[in-house]
C-alpha cells in the first residue's frame, strides 16, 4: 500500500479496534471516543504530511522492495545523507506537535528498521527469527502501520525479577509453545499510543533478566486486536473542552496503558526472540535499535525545548518583564538547554559511523549524554514557566467565561502590556496546559522516565562510557610531574 493517508489510518482503526478500556468502559470505536478522537486526528495529520506536494521527498523514499513510496523513517540509512534525511523528517514531524508526542510513529519505525538490519543477531537464538524479523519490517513499512511498545513488567515486587513475583504470570510469560506458536500470559507496562496498529513487546532496555527468567525473555509484535489482548488506560487528560482552553490536551493526549495478556496466541513467524536471557538483555544495545531510538528522541528533544523557548518569551514579551535580570537568567537556561540538545544532536551525526550490521549509526555518547540530561532539563524548564507566569497562570478565565456576559470586563481587565485580552488569555491557556494541568503534569512525568529509572540510566552511562583514554592522560600528567620534580631546580620548565 506505502505510505497510508490519515483516512486509511482512521478506516483501519475503526474496522480493527484493539480492546482498550478506559474509566470501566470498553472504547468500541477508538475514532469516536472522547478519550481518542482527538489524538486519533492528530496521528492522522502526522500521516497526511506525508502526501503534502511539497514534502513528498521530505516525508517518503521509494520503497526497496516494491518500489511504492514509504515512510522516510523507515529508511535503512547507509549514509550521513541519510542519517540527515531521516532526521528532517522527523523533525518536521516533532514541530506538529511542539515535541508533545513523544511515541509519534517514527519512534518505533525507527527501532524496528535496527533490528530488521541486525536480523542476524535474532537469527543465533533460532534461524527463523532473523528472516521473522525481516519479513515482519517490510510488512510493516510497506502497509505504514502504527507501533505502540511495551517493555517492562508491572510495578508491584521490584526487589525480585519476574520469576519471584507472588504470581508466575503477574509478569507477561511463556504458559506453553504449541505448533501455531507461543501462548502468552500476564501483564507488561507501558505502551503508550494504544490505539496503534500493531504493539512490539520486547525486552527493557535497562532491566536486565537472569537465567530463572526465561520464560519471560522474549521479543514478539502482534496486532493490537489480537483476541485476549487488552489495554487497561488511566483516566484520559482530554476532558472534551473547547480546545482553545486545552490547545495540547484536546489534540496530543496520547493515553497510556498497561497492556494484559490472557493467553494470546503469538503466531512463530511473529516471534524473533525466545528464552535466550542473555541475547534478551543485550538486544537493544547489539542491534543499536536503542541509539535509533534516542535519535528520534533528541529530534523530538530539540523541538519541544524550542517550542518552550517560544511560549516563555511569547509571556515575557506580552507582560513586558524583560528588563528584569532573573528573568532574562531563566530564559537563557532554556536557551542552554536547546543548544545543548543540537550540540548533542549535530555531534553525534558527525560522528556516526557504520555499524556492524552496515547501518549509518549516530555516535552513542552524545545521545547518551542528551538522554540523561533532558530528564533534569525539562522539569527545570516547566519550572520556568511557572515562574514566569506566577499568579497569571492562576487568573486565566475560559472561552466560555470571554463569550459570556463578563466578556467586556475581562476584555478591560486581563489585557497585558503587549497583548489585548483574548491574546493574553490564549497564551497563559498554552502555558497553563503545558506546565500545570494533568497533561502538562504527565509530560514532566513522561519525560522524566523516559528510557527508565534515571538512576540506572546514569549507572549505565557510567559502565559503558569509555573512560580509560581520560584517566591515562591524567596519569601521564602526573607522571611528568614526577619527573620534573626529580631533575635539578634549574633544569625544570
Amino acid at each position: 500500500m506505502g505510505a497510508r493517508t490519515g483516512a486509511q489510518f482512521l478506516d483501519g482503526l475503526r474496522a480493527h479496534p484493539p480492546e482498550i478500556w478506559v474509566s470501566g468502559d470498553r472504547v468500541r470505536d477508538p475514532v469516536a471516543h472522547p478519550a481518542f478522537r482527538n489524538v486519533v486526528r492528530s496521528v492522522a495529520a502526522l500521516y497526511d504530511m506525508q502526501h503534502e506536494p511539497a514534502l513528498r521527498d521530505e516525508m517518503t523514499y521509494a520503497s526497496p522492495s516494491s518500489g511504492e513510496r514509504v515512510g522516510l523513517s523507515f529508511l535503512v540509512p547507509r549514509t550521513h545523507d541519510d542519517l540527515v534525511r531521516v532526521r528532517r523528517m522527523m523533525k518536521r514531524w516533532a514541530d506538529y506537535s511542539g515535541g508533545m508526542m513523544g511515541r509519534s510513529p517514527d519512534y518505533l519505525n525507527r527501532a524496528l528498521a535496527a533490528y530488521a538490519a541486525a536480523a542476524d543477531y535474532m537469527a543465533a537464538n533460532d534461524p527463523r527469527f532473523g528472516e521473522h524479523v525481516r519479513r515482519y519490517y517490510e510488512f510493516v513499512r510497506e502497509g505504514d502501520l502504527c507501533l505502540t511498545h511495551t517493555l517492562i513488567n508491572p510495578q508491584s515486587n521490584r526487589a525480585v525479577g519476574p520469576a519471584r513475583q507472588a504470581d508466575p504470570y503477574l509478569a507477561a510469560g511463556v504458559v506453553r509453545e504449541t505448533d501455531a506458536g507461543i501462548v502468552v500470559r500476564g501483564a507488561r507496562m507501558l505502551a503508550t499510543l494504544p490505539l496503534a496498529d500493531e504493539i512490539m513487546v520486547f525486552p527493557s532496555t535497562v532491566l536486565r533478566g537472569g537465567a530463572e527468567d526465561a520464560p519471560y525473555a522474549f521479543a514478539f509484535a502482534i496486532p493490537t486486536a489480537t483476541p485476549g489482548l487488552r489495554f487497561i488506560c488511566r483516566e484520559s487528560f482530554d476532558y472534551g473542552r473547547d480546545p482553545r482552553d486545552h490547545p495540547l490536551a484536546s489534540r496530543f493526549e496520547e493515553m497510556d496503558a498497561v497492556v494484559v495478556f490472557d493467553d494470546v496466541l503469538v503466531p512463530w513467524e511473529r516471534v524473533f526472540l525466545l528464552r535466550d536471557v542473555e541475547r534478551c538483555n543485550r538486544a537493544f544495545a547489539e542491534t543499536r535499535a536503542v541509539v535509533h531510538m534516542a535519535h528520534q528522541v533528541v529530534v523530538k528533544n530539540v523541538a519541544k525545548t524550542e517550542f518552550l523557548l517560544g511560549l516563555v518569551c511569547l509571556m515575557v514579551d506580552a507582560i513586558a518583564i524583560e528588563g528584569f535580570q532573573h528573568v532574562q537568567e531563566k530564559v537563557a537556561e532554556v536557551i542552554q538547554t536547546l543548544e545543548a540538545m543540537r550540540a548533542f544532536l549535530r555531534a553525534a551525526e558527525a560522528d556516526a559511523a557504520l555499524d556492524r550490521w552496515g547501518m549509518m549509526t549516530p555516535a552513542w555518547p552524545p545521545l547518551d549524554a542528551a538522554r540523561n540530561l533532558f530528564p533534569r532539563a525539562y522539569p527545570r524548564m516547566v519550572e520556568i514557566v511557572h515562574q514566569l507566569g506566577a499568579s497569571g497562570l492562576m487568573a486565566i478565565p475560559t472561552s466560555a467565561d470571554l463569550d459570556g456576559p463578563l466578556g467586556a470586563v475581562i476584555e478591560t481587565y486581563y489585557q497585558a502590556a503587549r497583548a489585548d485580552a483574548r491574546s493574553r488569555i490564549r497564551l497563559f491557556r498554552l502555558a497553563w496546559d503545558a506546565a500545570l494541568s494533568a497533561f502538562g503534569g504527565r509530560q514532566a512525568l513522561y519525560e522524566r522516565f523516559f528510557f527508565g529509572d534515571p538512576v540506572r540510566m546514569a549507572g549505565a552511562m557510567f559502565a559503558n562510557y569509555d573512560k580509560a583514554p581520560y584517566m591515562e592522560r591524567v596519569r601521564a600528567f602526573l607522571g611528568r610531574v614526577e619527573d620534573e620534580a626529580a631533575r635539578p631546580a634549574g633544569e625544570r620548565p
